[in-house]
């Protein structure tokens, strides 16, 4: 069942708070072992895409439907937040939480462009025939 973009706002913003103090609230046993510090690098890429829905619903919200997530601001500002709290609990978070949050990325791109994007016109091919 789909929601608005004001209501996925919201629902992605209270995930993203819930997943960030989840993660700081246990940021020892997310860095005692190898293992779990490659865990914490996944739940900080599932942050980045949190926060980036979230930021494409709100702008989606303000300007209308046609407003696009662009790469720079919205996606790089995402992604920094991300690892800086991914870096709170160890420093090789910050490094799997990039990797993990770039295949995310790649992925959240091709979904969307499968979804999203028009169809490119098709132009009939004329060939003339020699006599």
């Amino acid at each position: 069942m789909a929601v608005s973009s004001g209501m996925s706002f919201a629902i992605a913003s209270l995930l993203t708070v819930l997943l960030f103090s989840g993660m700081q609230m246990n940021r020892q046993w997310l860095a005692s072992s190898q293992v779990l510090t490659l865990v914490g690098g996944w739940f900080a890429s599932m942050l980045f895409e949190l926060l980036l829905i979230a930021v494409g619903n709100l702008e989606s919200a303000l300007f209308g439907k046609g407003f696009q997530t662009t790469l720079f601001p919205e996606v790089v500002l995402c992604l920094a937040i991300a690892m800086v709290s991914a870096g709170m609990i160890h420093r090789v978070c910050t490094t799997t939480c990039l990797l993990f949050s770039l295949v995310a990325l790649y992925y959240m791109n091709r979904i969307s462009q499968a979804t999203y994007a028009a169809p490119a016109p098709v132009q009939p091919v004329v060939t003339k025939k020699k006599k």
